[in-house]
């Protein structure tokens, strides 16, 4: 099992609590990830949004893009996975920033293909933003683009959405034929691409049952497509690590008393632009990416034990939020980690 976690670039991870110490700053980014790194962590995966889904819109949040290069050039061995959304990019400057930012990493850098779902921050940041089908069409040409230009001295390309003719791009990416694509997506269109144009399948957090459907059927359209085998199947899940079944119940209550506020401005767009396997409800969403349906929480033997549950379900990549990050984030390092890797 590898493990990651969400870099946490927009104040926290959990939308009714004000303050969790974790401040939307460079600095506090920065210390994080080279602590990971430190612990034995694999992976961090930095979200991009223009605003703040966790705190709302009117909160500091970071760019991903820029932030990513930055912790590229300040750490040695762990991924960095950035997430990108086709309707805010041009593939042909996407393509050569991949590159630049994979050799600043020495070939440490890959991409979270996101079809994007929130209307209200494409209208403020001028996205493209389309129905649910077409912005999938969007991505395949995207990649498409994307894949050309690292593999092609000369590449020219005519599509619905992208043109181009003897465009160049050199250096090509450290990372050959190209840096890992990860994507997620539940609905019939999302999994048909990610199937055809993507190396990795990273899903929200689900119980044991969901996740191993999801794979399942995951690996059966893959192999449909006569391409080689997923590198990677992916999870979000939150993390709550406590000594006594009393201590986790009481941050669990804590953590989920929904009050209205800004935090929720993105709920009605994520649950009516996207096509969910799942209907989640405002308490669910108290926490980003399904983060609790997994239910990792208890003690260490708990937790891990669960974890191997997940693992024999075919996951292979774990990316963890937790608050405060930096103490949870060492806690599970040294009390779950080892139980799961002594196996």
């Amino acid at each position: 099992m590898k493990f990651g976690f969400w870099l946490p670039i927009f104040g926290g991870w959990l939308r009714n609590v004000e303050d969790e110490q974790m401040p939307s700053t460079f600095e506090y980014a920065k210390k994080v990830t080279q602590q990971a790194e430190r612990l034995g962590y694999d992976t961090t995966l930095i979200a991009e949004l223009f605003l703040n889904d966790i705190k709302g819109p009117e909160e500091d949040s970071l760019d991903a893009w820029s932030t990513a290069a930055a912790l590229a050039a300040v750490t040695e061995e762990i991924e960095i996975m950035t997430a990108i959304r086709p309707g805010f990019h041009n593939p042909a400057i996407a393509a050569k920033q991949t590159a630049n930012i994979d050799h600043i990493s020495n070939g440490r850098f890959t991409l979270n293909v996101v079809s994007a779902w929130w209307e209200e921050e494409a209208r403020q940041y001028g996205g493209i933003f389309t129905e649910h089908d077409e912005r999938y069409d969007r991505t395949k040409e995207f990649i498409d683009v994307l894949k050309g230009l690292w593999t092609e001295d000369s590449f020219s390309y005519d599509g619905k959405y992208y043109q181009l003719k003897d465009t160049k791009l050199f250096p090509k990416p450290v990372q050959r034929p190209n840096p890992i694509l990860y994507a997620g997506g539940e609905s019939p269109k999302g999994k048909e691409v990610i199937s055809s144009y993507c190396d990795a399948y990273v899903m929200h957090g689900g119980t044991v049952e969901e996740i191993a459907s999801k794979v399942a059927d995951m690996k059966q359209r893959r192999a449909q497509t006569g391409l080689s085998p997923f590198q990677s199947f992916g999870m979000a899940a939150y993390i709550i690590c406590r000594d006594t079944e009393e201590e986790v119940q009481e941050e669990l209550a804590r953590i989920t008393e929904v009050k209205e506020s800004s935090a929720y401005a993105g709920f009605k767009d994520f649950t009516s632009k996207s096509q969910l396997e799942q209907q989640i409800q405002l308490q669910d969403y108290s926490v980003s990416n399904r983060g609790l349906r997994p239910n990792l929480i208890g003690t260490p033997e708990q937790i891990a034990a669960k974890i191997i549950e997940y693992e024999n379900a075919g996951i292979d990549l774990l990316l963890l939020q937790f608050s405060p990050q930096l103490e949870e984030m060492e806690r599970f390092a040294n009390q779950v980690m080892p139980l799961v890797n002594k196996r």
